[in-house]
This record gives structure tokens, sequence and C-alpha cells, in this order.
């Protein structure tokens, strides 16, 4: 009888207890076992709205502890915090006291999560002004100490918090939107615990807005038939995204040539950059579709993350396309407030000071700051003097900051400012060539062809070659559209001309990625260096002279890879029509069927799996 309560006890242990190497994660047993019990419970009181509330943020906490541990204290913090200065905000006339209100607000969620997922950017910033030797030190864990005993919690290093960036962004979102008379505050602080943790969305999003979710939280319960189905589908797609397509391609292929790339061809290095955009896109996408299902098996609705990305034309239709709920929190509480596409406000200069600033304590350059800062007022002195491109150059200005802060948003380093950079600059880049008259494009093409035969000639660089094959693609297509656009048969053949762009843009997005793959870490330094060495080999690679005798090789070698990539974006580029077909075919599906789906999926999916479990990318921010 002893020996069975001990195993009951060791049982009860195991579950209630926090273990970094057993988080409720979707592609894991546990997550499913746990979900049935809380549907099982869910279903009873569905219809009771406040009790199905309370459950569910009960549940959501419980669920992000077996994540992230104590952590949750942080969770439950701002929660609290939100909610009782939200109601202050609601219940005050005066404009200063509403306005000190929300600064209290965004101040609280923006110093913690500075300070977890921040820390070493500053301390190293702060060291490279100063010379000093600085280290980081957790002053959370110290705290911990105080009760657990010294030594349980580490000081040293600060660790940072599953999801933090998206339950962040989400609060400050329902404090702004009660602050501009958007909604009304929640008056039931487990209601509005209910929003904040949300367990499908809380650990990656998508990030939710107050204005979009709470109003779900007092409509009755609701699934029908064809919801139930469609739930359904979005999980079964989500699974096969991440464990299928993801994680089979990061295991077998993509890893190895991203940590070694000087040991791989120069065509491997080529389809590590491609697989890895499927990658991201099927793992994050993946999380996305399984959180929707997950929630609408429970009667609610999170908004739409993914629109097809790998379809866009241009890289600022590319931002409307991925992380869809990113990009809207990013335009609505940044983007407009600095002007957006209207003027240039004091937040416009505040950023373009620090951002240059940051760059000099960074790089230790003069040069780099100066030039970042001499772009930034040669942009506002053109917008001056040309009152009618005013508006076009001030909106792109503040297009280029909302994206460098994007970029600082996933990580705390150097390369994540690159990446975000880049983004911008292609989405100003197209804004410019799509103003630009035909003949003036063909003109800078051709200089632009002209310089880099000249750089490749007298410098030999592998990464002037890849710019110049590139270029001259571009500069190609280009002269075949000019042509047509002379002979006006350019409408005729506007299919190929989307297709063209579709590929470019897709390439260009691919390589901005280097810096994205390479270097998510929470040190800068480190992850400066990862990333900088990482992108300066695979360029290397992919810019040298390919062997072309070992390509057959190479595919034979890595078919199954291979195969994976070239059938997961012929289904990406499928139109979206057929996708709603037949995801309305299968949402249709007798429930035994439907049954049966679900069994051989799994099974599929089963054989796919790898030894190490891989953990959505998207956790680290």
């Amino acid at each position: 009888m002893s020996e069975f309560l001990s195993s009951i006890a060791t049982f009860f242990k195991h579950v209630f207890e926090f273990s970094e190497s057993s988080p409720l994660l979707f592609t894991q047993f546990y997550f499913w076992a746990f979900f049935a019990i809380v549907y099982a419970v869910f279903a009873p009181i569905a219809r009771r709205t406040h009790m199905r509330n309370a459950f569910l943020f009960f549940v959501s906490l419980f669920f992000y502890y077996k994540t992230s541990g104590l952590f949750v204290l942080i969770l439950m913090f701002v929660t609290c915090s939100d909610y009782l200065i939200a109601r202050r905000i609601a219940g005050s006339d005066d404009p200063l006291r509403r306005k000190a209100w929300l600064v209290a607000s965004v101040t609280i969620d923006l110093f913690l999560l500075c300070y977890f997922k921040y820390a070493y950017f500053f301390i190293d910033m702060v060291n490279n002004m100063l010379g000093t030797h600085l280290a980081v030190h957790d002053y959370f864990a110290e705290v911990g100490n105080l009760f657990a005993g010294q030594g349980h919690f580490s000081v040293d290093q600060i660790v940072l918090p599953v999801g933090i960036s998206f339950f962040t962004f989400q609060i400050i979102s329902y404090t702004v939107d009660v602050y501009k008379e958007r909604i009304k505050p929640v008056t039931n602080i487990l209601d509005f615990g209910f929003y904040v943790s949300f367990f499908p969305q809380l650990v990656a999003g998508p990030i939710v807005r107050a204005s979009e979710f709470i109003p779900q939280l007092y409509k009755p319960f609701h699934l029908s038939r064809m919801q139930f189905g469609v739930a359904v589908f979005w999980i079964l797609n989500g699974l096969v995204k991440k464990i299928v397509l993801s994680d089979y391609i990061a295991v077998n292929f993509i890893d190895r040539v991203f940590d070694n790339p000087m040991l791989f061809t120069g065509f491997e290095n080529f389809m590590a950059l491609i697989g890895y955009s499927l990658q991201v896109y099927a793992d994050f996408s993946g999380y996305t579709d399984i959180a929707i299902g997950i929630a609408m098996l429970m009667g609610f609705y999170l908004p739409k993350n993914f629109n097809s990305p790998y379809k866009a034309h241009n890289a600022g239709n590319f931002w409307k396309r991925w992380h869809i709920s990113l990009s809207m929190w990013l335009q609505t509480y940044l983007y407009i407030p600095l002007g957006g596409n209207r003027n240039a406000t004091f937040g416009t200069y505040f950023w373009i000071a620090l951002i240059s600033l940051v760059a000099l304590i960074l790089t230790s350059s003069w040069w780099a700051s100066g030039a970042i800062l001499g772009v930034a007022l040669a942009v506002v002195a053109t917008a001056r003097l040309y009152p009618e491109k005013r508006k076009n150059i001030i909106a792109n200005l503040n297009r280029f900051i909302t994206m460098l802060l994007g970029g600082l948003w996933h990580g705390a380093s150097w390369n994540f400012m690159i990446w975000g950079g880049l983004n911008g600059v292609g989405m100003i880049v197209y804004q410019f060539w799509r103003d630009m008259h035909w003949t003036a494009r063909m003109i800078w093409l051709t200089v632009t062809v002209a310089l880099l035969v000249a750089l490749v000639s007298f410098t030999h660089e592998p990464v002037f070659n890849l710019l110049f094959v590139w270029v001259a693609c571009i500069a190609l297509g280009s002269l075949v559209r000019y042509i047509y656009h002379l002979a006006g048969g350019e409408r005729e053949y506007k299919w190929i001309a989307n297709a063209w762009a579709v590929a470019q843009t897709f390439v260009f997005i691919t390589f901005t990625r280097l810096f994205f793959r390479s270097g998510s870490n929470l040190d800068p330094a480190t992850a400066n260096e990862v990333a900088w060495n990482t992108a300066k080999n695979m360029v290397h690679q992919i810019g040298s002279a390919w062997r072309m005798s070992v390509i057959p090789d190479i595919i034979v070698a890595y078919h199954n890879v291979f195969l994976l990539i070239v059938l997961g974006m012929i289904v990406h580029w499928l139109p979206d029509r057929w996708k709603r077909r037949y995801r309305i075919v299968f949402a249709r599906l007798p429930i035994a069927v439907i049954v049966l789906l679900c069994v051989a999926t799994v099974f599929v999916v089963y054989q796919f799996v790898t030894a190490d479990l891989q953990a959505f990318i998207y956790f680290q921010f």
C-alpha cells in the first residue's frame, strides 16, 4: 500500500512541478493529455461565461508555470498592475492624470521586458562606452534565493521568460486602447487575466488586440459542426508543418550547414538558406495554426497571423502577410504615433539620434554612427527642400525606424537590427522603384551592373559575385519587361511579371535571414560574432565558383530533404481558393472519417519525429 501511495505521490509531483526538460509543447503527448483533461472540465461549464473564463485563466497560469516555472509570477504581476492602472485611467476625467497612469503602465511593462530581454544588450553598451567590465546580475533570482535558500537560483545569468515579448505587447495594447477609449476596461480581474494569459497563444502569439478578443469573453460558447471540422484541420495542419517540414529538414540538413558553412559546397549553403525560409515559416505558422484550432474548439477566435507570405510581390507586402499581428501592432502603436506617412514628429528625431548612438557604442566606430545620422539628416533635408516629395520621404523614414525597432524586438543584438534594417531598406527601395520611370530604372540597373562587374574584376570577392548574379538577373528580367512595355504587351503577360516579383522578393527575404538565423542569443557580443561569421562564411561559399559535377550527388544524398522543400513551397504557392476548398471539404467529412484521418496523420507525423525535441523558434522571443 505504501508503495502505491508513494507512486501516486511521485506522479502528482511530476505533474505539478516545473521541469525544463519537459515543457508543455504542442508537439508533446503530455500537452494533448493536458488539453484533453482541460476540455473535459471545460465542456460542462462552457456556457457559464464567468466560470469558464476563471477556469481557463487558472489553467493558463498552470500552463505557463509548466513552460517557464516561477516566471509565472511576472505574468501575474503585470496582469494585476495593468488591470488596476487601466481602471484608474478609465475612472479619471483629468487628461494629465490619465496620461500619467498610461506612462506608468507602459514604463512598468517595458522595464520588465527590457530587464529580461535587453540587460545583456545594455551592459554591453555601457562596457563599450566606458571601458568597464560590468556583468549582468539577476536580482529576481536573488530575491528568490531569500525565500528558497541561497544558491537555489543562479544570479550570474538572466534567463528570458518564454513569450514575454508577446504578452507584454498584448498588455500594452490593452492599456493604450483604454486610454484612447477604444474599449472599456474589464471589470473582473479573472476575465482580464484570461485575456492576457490564454494558453494557446500565450508563448508565441499571435498578439491579440484587446478590442478583438475581450468582446469574446462575454459571448456564449458556440461550436458548430463545420467549426469543429475546421478546428481539427488547423491542428493537424500545424502539426504537419512543424514536425514533417520544419523539424525534419532542420535536423537533417539546415542545422548542419549553418553550424559549419565552410564544410559544405555553395549549392548546399544556398539550399540551406532556401530551406531555412521554409523551416521558419512552417515552424511559426505551424504553431499559430495549432493555437487557432485549439482556441476554436473552445469557442474563441484568434486573428490570422500568416497569409502565404512567400507570395509577396515586395518587402512591404511581405510584412503585411508575415506575423500579421506584430506588423499591425507596430503600425498602430509605433509607426502611426511616429507620424506615419503624414509628418516627422519628435519621436522620429529621437529614434534617429538614439539609433545613431547605439551604432556608435556597439561598433566603436564614428563612421557607422555618422553614416546613419548623415543619411537620416540628408533624408530630412531633402524632405524640406522638395515639399512635393516630403510626404513620401517622411513615410519611408518612419517606416525604416519601425523596421529597425521591429528587428530589435526579435533580439537584443546588432545582427537583429541589421536584419530589420535590411527589410526597411527593401521596403524603401521598392517605393522608389515603383515610382521611377522605366528609362530611369534601366539606367540605374545598367550603372549598378557595370559597377559590380568592375568590383568582381578587381577584388574577386565572393560577395560581389553574388550581388552581380542577383542584380544581373534583375536587370535581365527588367529588360524583358521594358521591351514588352514599349511594345504595349505588358498587360498580356502580367502573370509572368508577378511570378518574377514573387521570386525576387523571396530571394531578398531569404538572404536577410542570414542575420536572423545566426546569433539568437541573449549575449549580444556572442550573437553578433556568430551571426557575422556565419553570414560571411555562407556568402563566401555561395559566391564562390560552384562545383557543378557534385550537385547531382548532393541532390541524391539529401533527396528526402530537397523533396520536402519543393513540396512545401508548391503547397505554399497554391492559390488561396484551392486551400479554402480542401479545408472546407475536410471540415464537412463525417466524424468517423475525420477520426480516421487524424489517426493516419498522427501515424505519418510520428515517422518524422526526431530524437531531439525541437522547440518552436519563436519561443526565444
